[in-house]
């Protein structure tokens, strides 16, 4: 069993819009984004002028140009601790993940720690776009005596330092963000995890790829139709298990509770298609990706977070989240 205390988010000032996108002139325009991909808006950290004038054409400059290390862009904790009423130095472990690392060595839950002057052992659990629900799918696993009362697990993304924007496919999908979570296997809260589980399709590794200096790279319709089916069967299961909406009861189960999705914020042509297949009505599917774009394992979170105060007791919610590696996790939660 865990309890999550609190969460947090954070996504950059800087926003590149669709006409931005045009402007690059790379074959893009808002209505081709928009029916391709249903997205408006992202943010980046990354200054704009930067990306108009270079097109990110070399990604190690990128790191130098941007506006933030992805350990700074870990302040998305401030806001998971306030909201779980703890402070700092109540964090017994550090937990991060990230689909581009600032650093290969250390960890970039050391650097986000040190940032939170937070003293306390730290490693990573890198997944993709799938981190966080692998790593509580972790701790979930854990005696809950071998774990402290409180961990903090941060899911940084700055993936536009990795885009190409004279490539139209990947430039309008990335923006960047970052989410964070208290939890605890120890003292209870009002939201808790019913059931979590994780795994990996490894063959597939090569599907999404970002190489170390590199750009990131997908096989689009392949990775595109396994989010459809995983994110689908995870929603199915769920509804199957805690009580699905039945027809003609708006966003209510059988048992009168509200069910809930948030699936990979990847765009929102996959989202609205898994929501098709599963019956899921549109109050019930939380979403942010069309005002800020793909941010990669933060996107889940973060989306939660931004409802944090629409969550009300009784009510059941599934994030289904998939990634490169090929990997996928399920996050089943309830409101008490």
């Amino acid at each position: 069993m865990l309890y999550l205390h609190g969460l947090g988010h954070f996504h950059p000032e800087n926003v590149i819009t669709n006409r931005f996108l045009e402007d690059l002139d790379i074959g893009t325009s808002n209505d081709w984004v928009l029916d391709r991909v249903g997205i408006r808006e992202r943010r980046t950290s990354l200054p704009l002028d930067y990306i108009r004038e270079t097109k990110n054409s070399d990604t190690r400059a990128a790191y130098e140009a941007g506006m933030y290390t992805n350990a700074q862009t870990g302040v998305a904790a401030r806001q998971a601790l306030a909201r779980a009423e703890i402070v700092a130095g109540d964090i017994g472990l550090v937990i991060s993940g990230s689909s581009a690392p600032d650093h290969v060595t250390p960890s970039e839950a050391a650097a986000v720690a040190a940032e939170l002057e937070i003293e306390a052992p730290c490693f990573d659990i890198n997944a993709a776009c799938s981190t966080f629900g692998v790593q509580l799918s972790f701790l979930s696993k854990m005696r809950p005596e071998a774990l402290p009362p409180f961990v903090l697990v941060v899911n940084q993304e700055n993936v536009t330092r990795c885009i190409d924007y004279s490539d139209r496919n990947t430039a309008v999908l990335f923006g960047d963000g970052s989410a964070a979570a208290v939890v605890s296997a120890t003292v209870p809260s009002r939201m808790r995890l019913l059931a979590s589980d994780c795994a990996s399709r490894p063959a597939s590794w090569q599907k999404a790829i970002i190489p170390r200096t590199g750009y990131f790279r997908q096989d689009g319709n392949a990775v595109q139709g396994f989010a459809i089916r995983k994110m689908t069967e995870a929603v199915r299961t769920f509804q199957e298990t805690y009580g699905g909406r039945q027809e003609g009861e708006g966003g209510d189960g059988h048992n009168g509770r509200r069910l809930l999705f948030v699936g990979h914020q990847a765009n929102l042509s996959v989202l609205s298609t898994v929501c098709e297949r599963s019956a899921i009505p549109d109050d019930c599917h939380w979403h942010n990706v069309t005002m800020f774009g793909n941010t990669g394992c933060s996107g889940g979170p973060a989306v939660v977070s931004q409802h944090w105060r629409d969550l009300e007791p009784g009510d059941c919610l599934v994030m289904a989240l998939v990634g490169a590696g090929l990997t996928w996790s399920t996050l089943m939660w309830q409101m008490t």
